[in-house]
């Protein structure tokens, strides 16, 4: 599996656009903005990936051009076509957002035991020493 983004070629060390293929991704942003689907939007285009890669090719920024690869399509059609992403995510619940929000307590004290053994290896006392550590907060954040 090569590194170098779909529609790129590397000649004397450095990145050149592939002609066809670039012509590929043009026809699947345009697609995919035009309404089609990841999966159909790919078909029209002649791309044969699976849905996530397809998805990962619409969020490439490098095919706006950055210090190494040239652009192949422009920033507008690249940041439309991210928000259409984004909205149809959102549009099906497919957004990572936590509907739930759990609230941590974190114990603020504690009390120590009286240590009365005494170890030649430094692992094993500190083992040990922690091992007398006991928490002073109950599970509803009480003391």
């Amino acid at each position: 599996m090569s590194h170098i983004p779909f529609g790129y070629r590397i000649e004397n060390g450095k990145a050149v656009i592939d002609k066809e293929a670039a012509e590929q991704i043009k026809t699947l942003f345009q697609s995919y903005l035009s309404g089609d689907s990841l999966a159909t939007a790919a078909k029209k285009a002649g791309i044969k990936a699976f849905h996530s890669g397809i998805g990962r090719m619409l969020r490439n920024t490098r095919y706006i051009g950055d210090g190494f690869y040239p652009p192949i399509i422009d920033k507008d059609t690249f940041n439309t076509a991210e928000a259409e992403r984004i909205m149809r995510a959102e549009r099906l619940g497919r957004t990572k957002k936590s509907n739930q929000v759990k609230e941590v307590i974190y114990p603020t004290t504690f009390r120590m035991k009286e240590g009365t053994e005494e170890l030649d290896d430094p692992f094993g006392q500190a083992e040990y020493a922690y091992s007398l550590i006991e928490m002073e907060v109950n599970k509803n954040g009480s003391q």
